[in-house]
């Protein structure tokens, strides 16, 4: 949080190959690090965040273009929220709704993502083409 009480915003994108999250997984540690969070919140968010940009990698380029995928972190006084979103296809999220069938591969990311975040959202972006998968994790 800046001094002003604005939420503060780092966008990230990164192309859409495996070896790249990691650069996401390294601007997460180093937004959380000057607020003293738990080392066990950091290893949640870390593995969400995983999560969604694997399944974004995973599912949204699945011909082989290549293409990118968009972390965006916003801080804010008492959460972290973390969107990622790619221009694939898209998918049908309500497939993935709680207390249905989510042990097919790529549900079991959900459900990963689900289980170790506050609160969590997917959906189509809102512009363009593609998927966009928000969750947020409180801190305080």
């Amino acid at each position: 949080m800046n001094p002003n009480g604005n939420a503060e915003v780092v966008s990230l994108l990164i192309p859409a190959k495996p070896e790249y999250i990691a650069l996401g997984r390294l601007a997460l540690t180093g937004i959380l690090r000057p607020l003293d969070v738990e080392a066990e919140v950091v290893a949640d968010v870390k593995l969400a965040l995983t999560e969604a940009c694997s399944n974004s990698i995973r599912h949204a380029y699945v011909d082989a273009r290549g293409g990118g995928v968009e972390i965006r972190y916003e801080l804010g006084e008492d959460r972290l929220s973390v969107e990622v979103s790619d221009e694939g296809g898209g998918f049908d999220a309500s497939a993935l709704q709680p207390g249905g069938d989510e042990l097919d591969e790529g549900g079991l990311g959900i459900a990963i993502i689900r289980a170790v975040t506050d609160e969590l959202e997917i959906g189509p972006r809102t512009a363009g083409p593609g998927s966009c998968l928000r969750f947020v994790k409180y801190l305080g």
